[in-house]
């Protein structure tokens, strides 16, 4: 049965988001997933790369949301079969995302099985997190049932959803599975700290294994009218209409569920499966949603800062008395004196500083910037 699983096994990234946490180096015309942050590679570069370790380079997927990106894309990762970068015409949230993603894969093989990521996530060792999400495969594909990937908390998280794991299902090669308790929103410090002490959450990493067809299913069980638009999409994939039909067809979805929440995968299908699994995932694991992260993830000089250079030649740093920061320069001299704790990003359009223990708040200028109609800063 293992070789059947690895005979329809495919990926699926999402890289389409836009990164606001990371503005202003983030943007609309180049948002996180194509910046080089990481050893002078995107994180889209990173994630694909990573995959093909596993699948070969046309059974790698990916959904973004404009022709520009998609371009990047092919710009990024050439090795990309450019028929599988699939372009929405329009956001809508995460669950039309995957679905159609699940649909291109699905037209391709009928008994696909599907891991599905995101273009913003670092992991290590990368072999441990790859052999777990092929066990978590293996199940969902012999099992017919949805596989979340929980990762083993190294402390208190409040920007992360958890998962309570229940009763053990399975454990293959080391790798072990239980029945998905329950999901829980992003907790408050306190009941993270708990949380972690009970050695019975895992944060929730977003990331989830099905059956192609499981997953068309259900977002059609529940979402009537997401899944019909999905199946005319699968009678059009290939034809000459294809990219009339998306169009058409994306109109008609919804931004809300049928419960009035957004249209994302944890609304529209995980919180509606009636039994999950929980994959363990114990390694590092980390979702580089802000400048915190970034900075946690860089290497430090003897004073814990970390240095970025721009996209502009010629920047520089003078450092006098400066700890526990991130600095980046795009192209100008950047002089600190005395700082702590302390982001500062600096880009021709726009210059942030901020607390790097209130990195998440970033987001807040993106929104305001919006509301102020603000696109060239956007």
């Amino acid at each position: 049965m293992e070789s059947d699983f690895r005979n329809h096994l495919y990926a699926l990234v999402l890289a389409g988001g836009g990164g606001t946490r990371l503005w202003p180096r983030s943007r609309n015309i180049k948002p996180k997933q194509f910046i080089k942050l990481f050893n002078g590679q995107t994180l889209t570069q990173i994630t694909f790369n990573r995959l093909n370790k596993i699948l070969p380079w046309d059974r790698l997927y990916c959904v973004t949301v404009s022709e520009e990106y998609k371009k990047e894309i092919i710009k990024e990762v050439p090795e990309l079969t450019e028929k599988n970068i699939i372009v929405e015409p329009q956001r809508r949230d995460t669950a039309p995302a995957h679905g159609i993603g699940a649909a291109f894969i699905y037209k391709k093989d009928p008994q696909a099985v599907i891991i599905n990521e995101s273009a913003d996530r670092l992991v290590g060792p990368v072999n441990k997190y790859l052999r777990t999400l092929q066990v978590a495969a293996k199940i969902a594909y012999e099992d017919e049932i949805f596989v979340s990937m929980g990762v083993k908390p190294r402390y208190p998280h409040t920007g992360l959803g958890h998962i309570k794991k229940g009763k053990a299902y399975k454990k293959i090669g080391g790798v072990r599975l239980f029945v998905a308790d329950r999901f829980v929103e992003k907790p408050k410090i306190g009941l993270a700290k708990r949380f972690t002490k009970s050695g019975k959450y895992y944060w929730n990493a977003g990331q989830f294994v099905w059956k192609a067809t499981d997953y068309l299913a259900t977002l059609g069980e529940f979402e009537i009218g997401v899944g019909n638009s999905l199946k005319n999409i699968i009678d059009a994939i290939g034809t000459k209409n294809e990219s009339k039909v998306i169009l058409k067809e994306y109109e008609k979805i919804p931004t809300k569920t049928s419960k009035g929440k957004p249209m994302s995968v944890d609304f529209a299908v995980i919180e509606n499966v009636k039994k999950m699994l929980v994959v363990e995932g114990d390694f590092f694991w980390t979702d580089i949603g802000d400048w915190k992260e970034v900075w946690n993830n860089l290497p430090h000089d003897e004073d814990d800062n970390v240095i970025i250079d721009g996209d502009s030649p010629g920047g520089e740093v003078m450092n006098i008395g400066s700890t526990d920061s991130l600095i980046q320069t795009d192209g100008r001299m950047v002089a600190v004196i005395g700082i702590d704790n302390i982001v500062i990003v600096d880009t021709k359009e726009a210059l942030l500083v901020c607390s790097k223990s209130r990195a998440q708040n970033v987001k807040k200028i993106v929104e305001n910037l919006k509301k102020q109609n603000r696109n060239e800063l956007l």
